[in-house]
């Protein structure tokens, strides 16, 4: 039997010792390699991933900004055409109510028309403390405004009045509202030039019904048109009456 000196022997155990730690270590090192190896690749998968998002995220809120900026745009464009209508109607409005001729009464307006005769007429009623036509009235002036397009040489007197209720000096308001709301209704409607009306707000002055009764107040809530044909160019007016019932129901 061959015998190993001691020297031999610690010197052997020594390199297989060794040779065992670098083969633990390889091993060692190829398990953590491939343990960390799709660690790694998913962390750079999720930076990609997250990049990505973060561009898309970018893109998307870009084109967001882009489109609120310009609906805004659109709005501010359409609030102004708004406001640039509003401003012409109130304008026109306003030219239609400067050239509109007024009167302080009656006499005023009958004064210069001894070659007017009336050819027509209509009468509206209106709600309480109101100067809105409502509907009935529109339909009436629509029947009454379908003579006008054959006519010639005529004028418009527009009376408005107002029941008892309230002070003089706003009645005489209320009243020439409502007078200039129908003006500016037929005015509108039917292209009647503006210097073709007569207008007077009679306030309270006229009744054409009691105030004592609330039918009464309702009738005298009105505002009547009559067509004036110039007798003198036309001839003999027609008689006629556009509104043959009296107005409209009272009570409106």
């Amino acid at each position: 039997m061959t015998r190993i000196s001691r020297p031999g022997f610690a010197t052997a155990l020594a390199v297989a010792a060794l040779s065992l730690v670098f083969t633990t270590g390889c091993t060692t090192k190829k398990y953590v390699s491939s343990q960390t190896q799709p660690v790694v690749q998913k962390t750079n998968e999720l930076d990609d991933a997250t990049a990505a998002n973060n561009r898309a995220i970018h893109e998307v809120d870009t084109r967001s900004q882009a489109g609120i900026q310009q609906a805004q745009n659109s709005a501010n464009q359409a609030q102004q055409s708004a406001q640039n209508a509003q401003q012409a109607a109130g304008t026109a409005q306003s030219s239609a109510q400067d050239a509109v001729n007024r009167a302080d009464s009656l006499a005023g307006v009958i004064a210069n028309l001894d070659n007017y005769k009336q050819a027509g007429d209509v009468s509206v009623t209106f709600g309480f403390n109101k100067a809105n036509l409502t509907k009935s009235a529109k339909d009436q002036l629509d029947q009454f405004g379908g003579q006008l397009a054959n006519s010639k040489n005529y004028i418009l007197e527009v009376t408005g009045g107002t029941d008892s209720v309230g002070s003089t000096e706003y009645n005489y308001s209320l009243s020439d509202r409502r007078a200039m709301a129908v003006v500016q209704y037929l005015a509108s409607k039917y292209n009647v030039p503006a210097h073709k009306f007569y207008l007077v707000g009679l306030g309270k002055d006229v009744e054409v019904d009691s105030n004592k009764t609330s039918a009464g107040r309702a009738k005298n809530r009105h505002v009547e048109v009559q067509l004036l044909s110039n007798t003198a160019d036309n001839g003999a007016p027609t008689q006629g009456n556009a509104n043959p019932t009296g107005g409209a129901p009272s009570g409106l």
